[in-house]
Order: C-alpha cells, then structure tokens, then sequence
C-alpha cells in the first residue's frame, strides 16, 4: 500500500477498459451561478428515499411541523429519516407516484407550507472533533444523508465499513453523464465547504491520504479545490473526460489502478468512495446541524428558456419547476430524470423531487431523438468494446432475453453497472441496459421467494424440534416424578409396592400354571339365568294378552280337550268376529263355528310361526282357566243354571256381550252333556 500511496503522490494515472465520448451539451447549465428555486405551494415528501426500508411516521395529518424536524423515524441499520424541507402543515399522507421508472407510487407525506420558513431545532457541532465515531455516525444517520451520486445507499452504514481500516478516502467529482453539472457548479462555488466535509471524513476514518478526482473539463472547479486543498494529505486529481470514470469501480481504478473483485467491495481494499454531494451534506449535517432538505439540480435541455442549477427543497413537484424555469414543452414533451445515459423518463409531471434527483432533462426532439425500432443484433462486439466492466454484453442480452438468468449469472450480470454505453454504441439500437435490468430484478425477486421459502422451512423445522424437546422434558419430568413417588412408597413400607405387586403375580404364574381353558371364565350360570328371564318375559306377555282379551271357551270346548293349540286359535278368530259383528250390528256374524275359525287360523299360523307360538300358548292359559271353571260349575250345578239364566238378561243391551254370553252357554251345555254320559 506505502508504494502504491508513493506512486499516487508522484502524480501517476491509470485507465479502465472500454469507455466512450458522447456529446457533453454542460455548458447549457454549467456556465450560470446555482440559484434558489423557491418555495412550491406544496410539497410531496416520499417517506423513502433511500436504499433501504423507510422509517415509521412520526406525524399525522392537522400536525404543524418546523423546517428540518423528522417526519419518519431512524432506526438501526439501513434506516435514514425524511425531513420536513420547510415549516407548514402535514395536510395529507397517502400514495402517491413517485420518482422510479416503473411509475409506481409509494406512501408519501403531503406538506403546506406556511410562508414562514422557520427552522427547528439545530445542533451543529463546529468542535466535531471532540465527537467519538459512533456519535458521528448517530449524526449522519438522524440527517438522512444517502449517497447523492445516484445509488442513495445510506451513508452512515457505509462509512461504519463493519470495521475494516480505510487506507484511501476518495470524493467523486467525476460528474461524467451528458448535461449534468450539479457536481460542477457546487465545487465552484461551495468548495470551502466541501474541505470542511473532507476534514469530518478524516476526523472520522483516520485515511492515509484524500484524493479528490475531477474531471479535466471543469477547470474552473479544479482551481477552486485546489486554492481549497491546504491539507498535505488531500490531492486534487485531474483525469482526462470519458464516460463513465464517475462510477465507483471505475474512478478507482482510474485513481489507484486497483480493481474491485466481482462481488467484492471497495472498503475490503481500504479503499472509501463518497460523491463530493454527499461529503458536502455531511459537513452540513455535522458542523451546521442542517438535515438534508434540499439539492442542487440541473434544468437543462432546449426546452428550457432558462437552463441552469438550482437549489431546490425536496418534495418540490416536478411541474412546479419546470414552470418556474420557463418549460417551453413540444408535443409529447418528454422529460427525463437524469442524465440521457443512465436517467428514465417520468410518467408525469406530478413526480416529487427527491435526494436522487441531479438533473430534470427535457431536450426537444432534434435534440436527443428517440431510439429507432430495434434490430436483429450484427454481432460487430462494439458493445463488449465499450464495457467499462470488462463484459460479454452480446451474450448477457441473449441470455436474458432468453430467461436463462443461471447462465447470466454465469457471466457476471450483477457485474453490470448499467451505464449505458453498450446501447449507446449498439448499430441495430437494442436496449442492451433494459433487459439487464428486467434480468436482475426477475433474479432479485426469484431469491427473496427462495429466501421467505427457507426462513418458512427453518420456522417450522424449529417448531418441530421445540415440540419434540417439549415431549421429551414431560416424560423426563413423569419418569422423575414416577421414581420420586415410588421412593416415597419405598421409604415408608420398606420395599417398592409396584415391583413386590409385580414379583407376586409372576410367583404365582409359576406356581400354579394352567391351560387357556381352565383361565377362561365358566358363564354356564349367567347363560340359564338369561334364559330363565327370557322365558319368564314371555310368561308375562301371555298372561298379559289373557287378561285384556275376554275368553271365547263356547264353540272350541271339543277342540281344545283335543288339540289346545288349534283351541287356542279358534278362540281368538271367533273373538275377532264377534268383535266385527258387534261393529256392524250382524250378530249371526259373531257367532262363527269353531271349525271355520280353526282352519283360518291354521293358515295364519303356518304362514306367522311367531303368531302361532303367541296363539298356542294364550289358548294353554284358556284351556287352564276353562278346567277351573268347569270344575266350580259340577261342585254347583244350581249356580250354573242360575248365571245361564242372568247373564243373557244382561248382555241383551250390548251385541257383543250376547254373543260371547252365548258362546258360553253352549260351551256349557255340551260339558255337561258330556258328563253327564260319562
């Protein structure tokens, strides 16, 4: 590193491969001083401008706000605060488009201002010196100061360099991009201001030595930094004009001849790179206790009648500035944020600046023409001759067009810094730099699905694995308390219950062995018990069906002395029918001989076995209760003939009842006849 200091001091140079020269069209801006754009009648303050996640909102619609106060919150890591860039009222927050060339939008903070203008509350520190590093880098981070070069990273979290020593600090005025000349009219005019920066960066990242890289076609700022430049160790470095040494590989190359390594970083070499924009805003930040609320911009372009720089608060609307510089719009006017090499043209006017934000372009169409339809590509290799990078663009196009990002990657495509110069020189005037970018963004989003697909992985990997150490520490925890237990019951009757229960019951096994069948239980009694049950339920439905359905004995004597079954039967069909002779007044009906009634019933039965059964045993009870009845009537013949002679009396009133009174008295007679010969 000491020679390489040596050889930097001596004066020498480098260069980077490839490279080209397009027209530079800055003196349209670069010859008139920075002026005060003004103050808009409102501002549209995106919560993000930076690369990196936006910071919670610390304000609410109806707040009034000071100039300078933070409207989002700062927090650790890539999280830098939005400002309010003049004293009004928070009147609205919501969506809004913003300044990116898919022309989405994002949550940004509406602003009114009140005229006045008034500041918050400062607090510079001109003795920063007496400041230690982290609160320096507390400092810069509570300003929002991003990268104003274009990549707006957070400035503090790259300074912080995760501890690695810088050996060279190097401030980027290689303003290189066609019409731009923000870098150029702020060293002429503020670089006492840009050497106490410088000296903060020093007092903060102890280099070895400072280079500052200029351009030789700004010489009017290359003597004022150098009448500025009264440090030993800070170098003012003139390189020659080509387009892109302003990237950060390539000015590094260009002032130290060393090359960044793919997927390396400069502050792995000890090497720190900070666009003079950015060094000017911290000095701001630190000694002034200015947040940074507003830029300098480049208005250029034909269409201006009055191009130039100018200081203006962030959040201005783009349309209010093109107006305030007297726009003199064409059909179908475009205007460019940007450069034409590496800037995109706004969806509308109604875009809010931001800290990106270097230079409004709207040239007329003589000026910068359109690009011509695209073309089948000659593979004339002009594109991999421009490459600053040192790549295969032809081949990077065809991969990417292709949606072969794995082969892209293959070829460095993240080496690409897109610049532009591969298009630029491109003969069929392919969008080389378009489809680079499609190709990176696809990359980018197919990793974080990859990604939120293995932090889910993980999430639930350590969900199984906790509910598994949960298990295992219950049943730890029963085994313990079951051995606790079992020690207690131990201690108190000498010896362990559970193990004697056990030793007990194997003793027993092999005392008295037995076979499977003398093990099995003997339900013998529980079997003829069932049974006795099932059979008195059967009893007692019987006699149930005896005591509610009167006895129909006449008709059916001779049958049931000869068969009690088929009695059974008879009995109750000549119930039946007396019981529909009754309902239809018919009594002749009811009185039904027992042979029809038998030979019905045996159909019923034989086609019924369960009404048979029913039958036969309801006709056993009958005959049972006929043989007790008969005897009362021979022991008393003279109350036989006395109820002969009452019951019909009786029964005249109800058809029914005559009928089986009737059916009795026959039974009766034929009884007794039959006794009588006996």
């Amino acid at each position: 590193m000491q020679s390489l200091l040596e050889r930097i001091k001596a004066g020498t140079l480098w260069d980077f491969h490839g490279g080209i020269h397009p027209p530079e069209n800055k003196e349209q801006s670069s010859l008139t001083p920075v002026v005060d754009a003004g103050l808009p009648p409102q501002l549209i303050i995106p919560v993000r401008q930076h690369a990196g996640p936006a910071g919670d909102l610390l304000v609410r619609v109806g707040d009034r706000v000071k100039k300078g106060q933070p409207l989002t919150r700062h927090e650790k890591g890539r999280i830098v605060p939005v400002h309010a860039s003049t004293s009004g009222t928070i009147t609205a927050i919501g969506h809004h488009t913003v300044a990116h060339p898919s022309g989405l939008d994002d949550l940004c903070i509406t602003l009114t201002p009140d005229g006045e203008d008034a500041w918050g509350e400062r607090k510079g520190q001109a003795d920063y010196w007496n400041l230690e590093r982290g609160e320096l880098l507390e400092r810069i981070q509570q300003a929002g100061i991003a990268g104003l070069g274009g990549a707006v990273f957070p400035t503090h979290s790259k300074l912080d360099g995760r501890g690695q020593l810088t050996e060279i600090l190097i401030v980027n005025g290689l303003e290189c991009e066609p019409y731009i000349t923000t870098d150029d009219r702020l060293m002429q005019e503020y670089a006492d201001e840009i050497m106490d920066g410088i000296r903060v960066l020093k007092h903060l990242l102890k280099p070895k030595l400072t280079l500052i890289g200029v351009e030789d076609n700004k010489p009017a700022a290359i003597g004022e930094l150098t009448r500025h430049a009264t440090d030993e160790d800070v170098l003012v470095k003139t390189v020659p004009t080509k387009y892109p040494s302003g990237g950060a590989k390539q000015t590094i190359e260009l002032l130290t001849g060393r090359q960044v390594p793919k997927g390396g970083r400069a502050v792995d070499m000890g090497i720190m790179v900070l666009n003079v924009a950015t060094v000017f805003a911290i000095k701001r930040a630190i000694i002034d206790g200015e947040p940074l609320i507003s830029r300098i911009v480049t208005l250029t372009g034909d269409a201006f009648k009055k191009p130039g720089n100018a200081w203006v608060l962030l959040g201005t609307p783009v349309r209010w500035l093109l107006q305030r510089f007297e726009l003199q719009p064409e059909a179908d006017q475009r205007v460019i944020m940007g450069g034409p090499m590496m800037g995109f043209t706004l969806p509308h006017a109604m875009v809010p600046v931001v800290k990106a934000t270097n230079c409004l372009l709207s040239p007329t169409r003589a000026e910068l023409p359109p690009p011509g339809p695209e073309q089948a590509c000659i593979r004339c290799s002009a594109c991999a001759d421009a490459c600053p990078a040192n790549l295969l663009p032809q081949e990077l196009y065809w991969y990417s067009r292709a949606k072969e990002y794995d082969k892209a990657e293959g070829l460095n495509l993240f080496d690409c810094i897109e610049c532009g110069a591969c298009a630029w020189v491109c003969p069929s005037e392919i969008p080389l730099v378009q489809y680079y970018k499609i190709a990176k963004d696809d990359i980018r989003e197919a990793r974080a699905e990859a990604e939120k697909a293995e932090r889910a992985k993980q999430r639930f990997e350590a969900k199984q694995a906790r509910f598994e150490r949960e298990k295992a520490a219950r049943e730890a925890r029963h085994a313990e308390a079951a051995a606790q237990r079992r020690q207690a019951m131990t201690a108190a009757g000498g010896e362990d219950p559970v193990a004697a229960a056990l030793a007990r019951l194997k003793a027993k096994q092999e005392a008295a062995p037995v076979g499977a069948s003398e093990l099995a239980p003997d339900n013998s009694a529980m079997i003829a018990a069932r049974e006795a049950r099932k059979q008195e339920a059967i009893a007692r439905r019987a006699a149930k069906a005896l005591d509610t359905a009167p006895a129909m004995p006449g008709d059916a004597t001779a049958t049931t002395e000869a068969d009690p079954k088929k009695a059974a039967i008879a009995a109750a069909l000549a119930r039946a029918k007396a019981k529909k002779a009754a309902q239809s007044g018919d009594t002749e009906a009811a009185q039904a001989t027992p042979a029809d009634a038998t030979a019905s019933t045996s159909a019923a039965a034989q086609s019924d076995p369960k009404k048979a059964a029913i039958a036969a045993a309801i006709a056993r009870a009958k005959a049972k209760k006929a043989q007790a009845v008969s005897e009362a009537d021979a022991t008393e013949p003279g109350a036989d003939s006395s109820a002969e002679t009452a019951e019909p009396t009786g029964a005249g009133d109800d058809p029914k009842k005559a009928a089986i009174a009737a059916a009795i008295a026959r039974a009766k007679a034929k009884k007794a006849a039959a006794q009588a010969q006996g």
